[in-house]
């Protein structure tokens, strides 16, 4: 064999080592290195990485997002009474090694169905001290919150976080269904009734206090009227006894004439009275004057 094929040979089998001496994890990846089937470097950092070729190996794993939808279980609540529960999981893997560990060899088939099992254990323990109401119109938020820090819990030995835990779907069988609606219907009718009455008893304080001011307010009202009233008369009598004391002939010439306006306003009227009488004196003094 020639130098030249024993350096090509040589060349290539060099490249060979120097290529499978390097390799690279990304962002979307989780990696171990294994030496003998034992992990010696877990959990390798993205970026260019070496290993040893021939001896180590390298494996690698999805650490995106997963999500777990399995089918609708069958949920018992504190009243003994079954639910139909549809969830959905999303997880990612946080310690690859636990992973690993956990699951045999990293297969996501096996930790699927390790956590299908215990998010069930999950939702029957929190379903089991509810009654169907407050699981069905309670306050769902908490519920979804109390579910996921349960499970978060429940599967630190699997080596992945819990992102989200929900509740899809809630369906009744219809033997309980129309029970619960109807209970449901129930209350909501209770509760309306409730708040009918006590606007009713609060619009009948409002019109008592509005009623209690009006007469206060007439009643001020009037009470000044009259002392107006009492004031300008008082001050009308002043003004009529200081012209009287200035000329009480003419206060009383102008008194004259006003009551025989008044008195004969009306053509129709008529009045017997003695032409001589006090009340014709100015008129008697007209023709006496002629």
């Amino acid at each position: 064999m020639s130098k030249r094929v024993l350096y090509t040979v040589f060349g290539v089998l060099s490249f060979l080592l120097i290529y499978g001496s390097f390799f690279v994890v990304n962002e979307k990846e989780r990696a171990i290195v294994f030496q003998f089937g034992e992990a010696v470097r877990p959990d390798i950092p993205v970026g260019l990485q070496f290993k040893i070729p021939l001896i180590q190996e390298v494996k690698k794993f999805d650490a995106r997002i997963q999500t777990l939808d399995e089918e609708p279980d069958r949920i018992l609540t504190v009243e003994s009474k079954y639910l139909l529960v549809d969830s959905f999981i999303k997880y990612r893997i946080t310690d690859v090694l636990t992973f690993y560990k956990a699951t045999g060899n990293g297969n996501f088939d096996s930790l699927n169905s390790l956590l299908g099992q215990r998010s069930e254990a999950t939702l029957k323990d929190n379903f089991a001290t509810r009654t169907v109401k407050e699981v069905i119109s309670g306050e769902r938020d908490e519920l979804m919150n109390i579910l996921l820090t349960s499970l978060n819990n429940e599967v630190k030995d699997l080596g992945i976080e819990i992102i989200d835990f929900r509740v899809k779907r809630i369906d009744l069988p219809s033997n309980l269904s129309n029970s619960v609606y109807e209970r449901m219907r129930t209350e909501r009718q209770r509760l309306a009734e409730e708040l009918r009455s006590e606007g009713k008893e609060i619009s009948r304080e409002i019109k008592a206090v509005a009623d209690k001011d009006k007469v206060v307010i007439l009643a001020d009202a009037y009470k000044q009227s009259q002392q107006l009233r009492g004031e300008g008369d008082a001050q009308a009598a002043s003004i009529y006894a200081e012209s009287f004391s200035k000329n009480p002939e003419f206060y009383e010439f102008t008194r004259s004439m006003k009551a025989y306006v008044e008195t004969f306003e009306n053509k129709s009227d008529v009045m017997l009275i003695d032409s001589d009488s006090e009340f014709f004196k100015y008129l008697n003094d007209k023709e006496e004057e002629k």
